[in-house]
């Protein structure tokens, strides 16, 4: 199994050792490739580590080989329902990510479906990358919180 988070070098340094950051890695499952590309695009210029899977098969079999902070998955990928279980499957890996319904307006799904869905959700559209961004770092550092509570709950 992977390490949750890469390593990645930082750049080199005049006046320094050469330090390392960790880098969260996101999943996106997304059958549309457009879609998929312009968001694998965005997350990975941001600095994240970004896998990427057109159906919830190589997705799940993504989350059997490493760990992952978030999980995104289109709303409609294959079906109604291949998002939300994939999701679920997700939750239920010991590492347990961060989990987001994903609705694009770059792709077929609709554009306010994830509003009405009983899951967390991430829209994204042309306008507002910088709330995709501030939306994935948010799902992650609340993943973060919570792991960090539950170490303190267990080891009290």
């Amino acid at each position: 199994m992977s390490s949750p988070v890469q390593t990645v070098p930082a750049e080199n340094s005049l006046d320094g050792p050469r330090l390392k950051r960790k880098v969260a890695r996101v999943l996106l499952a997304d059958a549309d490739l457009a879609s998929r590309l312009t968001v694998k695009t965005i997350l990975s210029k941001a600095g994240y580590a970004v896998s990427a899977a057109a159906t919830a098969a190589e997705a799940i079999s993504k989350l059997n080989e490493g760990e992952y902070q978030l999980v995104l998955a289109d709303l409609r990928s294959e079906s109604e329902e291949a998002g939300p279980r994939l999701l679920a499957y997700a939750r239920q890996k010991e590492f347990r990510p961060a989990t987001a319904l994903l609705a694009s307006d770059l792709s077929e799904t609709g554009g306010d479906a994830a509003v009405d869905s009983p899951h967390s959700s991430v829209h994204i559209s042309d306008e507002n990358v910088s709330q995709l961004l501030e939306r994935v770092a948010d799902l992650i550092s609340h993943r973060a919180g919570r792991r960090i509570e539950r170490k303190y709950f267990t080891a009290g």
